[in-house]
């Protein structure tokens, strides 16, 4: 049909059918492309749920995990971020680094049970393992307390040494330190571990959307916050200036963190940086928000997690971190 002089263009042609719309679509999510957080909790004998995280656990280190795991990799799932909750916490996060760490023992034992059929990610940094609850190490200063950035970078060589020898694959710095991702592949290197590569937290805001994280990861700051290392949220183009010294400095893979309100700055950093993996972490906030309206009714909680996952994909993620990973597999199929 033709009205006036031109024809109609029928863009919905392609639109009829799911089949079609399937085969056109831009952005598929695959699962090979998720990556699902593991928090681990010593001195446990039952997975205990996370109250503001409905559907997630702190796991024990026992057969509980393994069988968790297993179905995970049944379903495909292969990727896997490891989160460590410690018996003992002090000023300076020793349990960290220590050879008998809850993530070192977890990554042996993941090692032991899997060998490479899963790839581990271990996360880097000291809040869960510091009494005070700070990514660093805190010094008192002429203002009040402070994190000492230089004094913390070699803490952070140390763990992620201690987690190279248990068998990671990745070690993920999250602590937003100046000058960590140097200090780390300085000490891989040095240390004979080249092979293992860095995942950095290379734009990592401080965000509210961190809340139940913290409660089930027991890391919340019990003093202050963490804005004087973490990113302003209203910060654009410093997020490029990190993405560029990470890179510099040995980053294979850089991150955004959160992503669902910094799409944008997904956006932006692929843009400028289409050569480097880019991560993005669906974190628990936004988790948590998805779970609240759901049990109240209010969305599709599968439609709005596909939703969410391919924006962020669409905006230029590479991979996501998420808690929804193993939801997604049964959502596809």
């Amino acid at each position: 049909m033709v009205y006036g002089e031109y024809p109609i263009v029928r863009l919905r042609r392609l639109r009829r059918t799911s089949l079609i719309r399937d085969l056109v679509a831009d952005v598929c999510i695959r699962v090979e492309k998720l990556i699902m957080p593991i928090f681990v909790k010593e001195g446990i004998e039952n997975p205990e749920e996370i109250e503001s995280m409905p559907g997630q656990y702190r796991w024990p280190l026992n057969d509980k995990l393994i069988k968790f795991i297993d179905d995970c990799y049944t379903h495909n799932i292969r990727n896997f971020i490891i989160f460590g909750i410690p018996k003992h916490k002090d000023s300076i996060g020793s349990e960290a680094y220590s050879s008998d760490g809850i993530v070192q023992k977890t990554v042996k034992i993941l090692r032991e049970t899997f060998s490479d059929k899963i790839l581990i990610i271990t996360d880097l940094c000291l809040c869960q393992y510091t009494d005070h609850g700070h990514c660093g190490i805190v010094r008192q200063g002429r203002y009040g307390p402070y994190i000492d950035n230089d004094d913390t970078l070699k803490i952070y060589a140390k763990i992620a040494i201690s987690h190279a020898e248990a068998g990671t694959d990745i070690v993920a710095p999250s602590g937003m330190m100046d000058g960590q991702v140097r200090a780390i592949r300085e000490a891989l290197d040095n240390a004979g571990f080249r092979d293992v590569a860095i995942m950095s937290y290379s734009v990592k805001y401080a965000s509210s959307f961190y809340g139940p994280f913290r409660e089930a990861a027991y890391s919340a700051p019990r003093f202050g916050d963490r804005k004087t290392y973490q990113m302003d949220y209203r910060n654009i183009h410093e997020a490029l200036r990190e993405v560029a010294l990470d890179i510099e400095e040995g980053a294979d893979i850089v991150m955004v963190k959160p992503a669902l309100a910094y799409l944008d700055i997904i956006k932006l950093v692929k843009t400028h940086f289409p050569y480097i993996p880019l991560a993005a972490y669906n974190v628990s906030g936004e988790y948590a928000m998805v779970k609240a309206a759901a049990k109240m009714g209010w969305i599709d909680e599968k439609s709005i997690i596909i939703e969410i996952l391919t924006a962020i994909f669409r905006a230029g993620a590479d991979m996501v971190i998420t808690y929804h990973a193993r939801e997604v597999v049964d959502i596809l199929h």
